[in-house]
């Protein structure tokens, strides 16, 4: 094993389990049926935002039981680091936007940048309406706080992964949400 997979696999081992994967299963059939609700009537376009929202998007979209198209963006800060400073765009969505109703799909509200940043690219598209959805948002005041219509869980201001949240790139796939030991 190379030496960052074996500090994944010990991160995995000392991590605190915040919401284990039946918590997040009724937080996604809450949000499902909220998103329902407000979109289930408008053919909106379903905008993933990965690598992170990958998970999330992927558990929600089945549960979205009416008619909608799918895109996806690529903006990161992290880069499978621990913090971030820079948005480095990687792919815009092929869909054209304008008159369009989206929703938009992360993983986490942490500082609130990027999806600040990807709130306001939509915008200038001219979109009919710009929904945000993510499945997690860390407790603090820090940052920027964006609208956003749905939200799964919250979280304490600690370095978390699971469901599409990673450590440096790693357990993005694992069932539950965990913090870090010492993070």
């Amino acid at each position: 094993m190379n030496d960052l997979r074996e500090e994944a696999t010990r991160v995995m081992r000392e991590a605190d389990c915040l919401h284990d994967s039946k918590a997040v299963e009724a937080a996604l059939d809450r949000m499902a049926d909220d998103i329902r609700r407000d979109l289930g009537q408008l053919d909106p376009i379903v905008i993933c935002v990965m690598n992170g929202g990958l998970v999330a998007a992927g558990m929600l979209l089945p549960r979205l039981d009416f008619p909608l198209k799918v895109d996806y963006m690529h903006a990161s800060r992290y880069r499978e680091q621990t913090s971030g400073d820079a948005l480095h765009w990687r792919v815009e969505p092929t869909q054209a936007l304008a008159g369009r109703h989206l929703l938009i799909v992360d993983d986490i509200l942490d500082e609130g940048y990027t999806l600040d940043a990807i709130l306001r690219f939509c915008a200038r598209q001219a979109p009919a309406s710009v929904y945000a959805c993510v499945l997690v948002r860390k407790l603090h005041d820090r940052g920027v706080r964006p609208p956003v219509n749905y939200i799964g869980l919250e979280v304490p201001d600690r370095y978390v992964f699971g469901y599409g949240m990673d450590y440096k790139g790693y357990w993005r796939n694992a069932a539950g949400i965990y913090a870090v030991k010492g993070l």
